[in-house]
Order: C-alpha cells, then sequence, then structure tokens
C-alpha cells in the first residue's frame, strides 16, 4: 500500500450518497444508484476535490445485509471507473464482518474503508484499537476512522496519537463533542501532517487554515457544483466567501435536518428528498427509518428555493 498516494487521493468533497431502494419492495435499486454515481461525477466531483462513500450511515449501512453492502460497492466502483476514489462504509458491530468488508473492498477495487468505533455495546478503547488491527491486517486498503461519538464513545487524542503506528490508517472524518475548549481543532492542528482530515463538524474555514484537506457535503448529493465551488473557495483562502456559502446553503439544511429528527431517525433522507426535488432518482430509506416525503417535501422545496439552489420543481 502507498500511503502517501492514498492520502493524496483523499481530499475534497467527500461525498456520503444515499442508497436507493425500489418504492414497491424496498429492494436495492442498483441502476439507480449508478445514475446518481454518474450525476455527482459529471457535478464535477473528481480525483482530486472529492471521493464517494457507499454505504455510510446516509447510505442506509445499518439496514443492509454484508451481501447488499458489497453489491452497492461494485456499482458504484464500476460506474465510477476510475474517475474519483470509491469508500466502502464499514461500520459495524461484528470484527469478522468487519473483516470481511475489508477484504470485499480490496477485491472490489476500493480505495478505503470508513471504520467507526463499534456501537451498541460501551466497547473500550483497547478494543477498538484490536479491532482496527483486524481490519489493517485483513486488507491492503486505506483506514478512514470515523468519530461516531453520537452512537459510541468519543475517540481520545490519545487514541489518535496511537493510531500512528497503524500504517492502513490514512485519514480521519472528525468530528468532536463541542465543550468550548477547542478540542476539534486541536486534533486536526496536531494530526493534519499526518492523517488527511475530513471535517465533520462543518467548520470548514477554520478546520482549512489548520490542514484539514476535506470537507463532508450532503448539499453534493443534489448540488455537486456548489460543493465544487466551496472548496476551489477554501483551496484559494477566500474564507469569507466560502462562509457565506455554509451560511446561505448548508445552515438551511442542516437546520431542517434538526426538525426532521424529532419526526423520525436515521440519516440520508433530507438528501433523498432534496434529490428528488431536483429531479433525480430517489427513494425512501428502509424502515424504521420513516417515510419523511409528504411530511416534508413542501418545506424542503421551500429551503432549497431560498438557497438558491437550480432545477428545484415547482
Amino acid at each position: 500500500m502507498n500511503r502517501n498516494l492514498l492520502r493524496s487521493r483523499l481530499r475534497g468533497c467527500y461525498v456520503t450518497i444515499p442508497t436507493l431502494f425500489r418504492d414497491d419492495d424496498l429492494s436495492v435499486d442498483l441502476e439507480a444508484i449508478r445514475r446518481h454515481v454518474n450525476f455527482v461525477i459529471e457535478g464535477g466531483i473528481t480525483t482530486g476535490n472529492g471521493v464517494i462513500l457507499a454505504g455510510g450511515a446516509a447510505g442506509d449501512f445499518s439496514t443492509m445485509s454484508l451481501t447488499e453492502r458489497l453489491q452497492v460497492a461494485a456499482a458504484v466502483v464500476q460506474e465510477a471507473r476510475g474517475r474519483v476514489p470509491v469508500v466502502l462504509g464499514a461500520q459495524s458491530t461484528n470484527t469478522r464482518e468487519l473483516v470481511e468488508l475489508a477484504k470485499g473492498a480490496e477485491k472490489l477495487g476500493v480505495e478505503f474503508i470508513q471504520v467507526s468505533p463499534p456501537f451498541y455495546f460501551a466497547h473500550t478503547e483497547a478494543d477498538f484499537y484490536e479491532y482496527l488491527l483486524a481490519a489493517a491486517s485483513a486488507a491492503d486498503v486505506g483506514l478512514i476512522i470515523y468519530n461516531t461519538f453520537w452512537t459510541s464513545y468519543s475517540v481520545s487524542t490519545e487514541l489518535v496519537e496511537k493510531m500512528k503506528q497503524i500504517p492502513n490508517i490514512v485519514g480521519l472524518k472528525w468530528a468532536m463533542p463541542d465543550k468550548g475548549n477547542m478540542e476539534f481543532e486541536r486534533v486536526v492542528s496536531q494530526y493534519s501532517e499526518h492523517f488527511s482530515i475530513i471535517d465533520n463538524q462543518m467548520r470548514f474555514v477554520v478546520s482549512n487554515m489548520l490542514g484539514a484537506c476535506g470537507i463532508e457535503v450532503h448539499v453534493c448529493n443534489y448540488w455537486p457544483q456548489w460543493g465544487v465551488r466551496v472548496w476551489q473557495l477554501l483551496q484559494n483562502k477566500q474564507y469569507v466567501e466560502a462562509q457565506q456559502e455554509l451560511v446561505t446553503v448548508a445552515m438551511p439544511f442542516m437546520a431542517l435536518w434538526e426538525e426532521m429528527e424529532q419526526y423520525t431517525s436515521g440519516d440520508g433522507y433530507l438528501d433523498k428528498l432534496c434529490m428528488e426535488l431536483v429531479g433525480l432518482d430517489s427513494s425512501r430509506c428502509r424502515p424504521p427509518t420513516r417515510d419523511v416525503r409528504h411530511a416534508y417535501r413542501e418545506r424542503a422545496r421551500a429551503m432549497l428555493v431560498e438557497s438558491g439552489v437550480p432545477n428545484v420543481a415547482r
């Protein structure tokens, strides 16, 4: 594994594409997923300014079988055709399943897997470290550590330091509980020279100034050109303009998502609704996430129009 090469390819807009399902039986719609991959790439997300994550949280990983997760990854890799790096969401409560996902990713030509601390049981950091070693030993792929502190414990700075011993770990998709002590900024500034850090805390301007090399952007699922524009502003150090874009487009999206969390739980449901409203393939999420389309279609439409999103269906 060429660690430096992988790090150089893990940058830009980190686009978590939703897994699309057929409405009649909620089976995976691989053809619709292929079309969406093309839409994102044709919208400007390519090697050097972005990556695509298949089967992450917004990709309904928790409702899919191991076979389905690998089928989705295969479809994404095949449709990407080397135009953009692909990441496989490998979150699991089961080390044996994690190993199978890592091996499957390597076989399919996936460059990275995204790994989070196991959830449900209160595992320790020592448990997680062994979990990471198992994944690193199983396959020649880059590991991106996703700090999902809202579903499990928060990865400590001490563990991040220890993870430097595992060569396969090339990236951190990073967010932290915020007590106002600059915890997030401390990790970004301290470890950006060793790991490719993807900002998952919407502090794109600050994290870019401190050395982060990527931004997690849901908006790219329905407006990839916007994500490319924000990334270019950050690269050009046009920080005032980048922050204005976040306030105008990303902040209303996140505010509506926060409101929708009182209606259902899960991830990706607002992405999918916005995709529908700009004329793309879409679907509901699998249960237990409830279908949000009827309850929130008009609210989402108004949010998109006010944010200046083009091609919104009237």
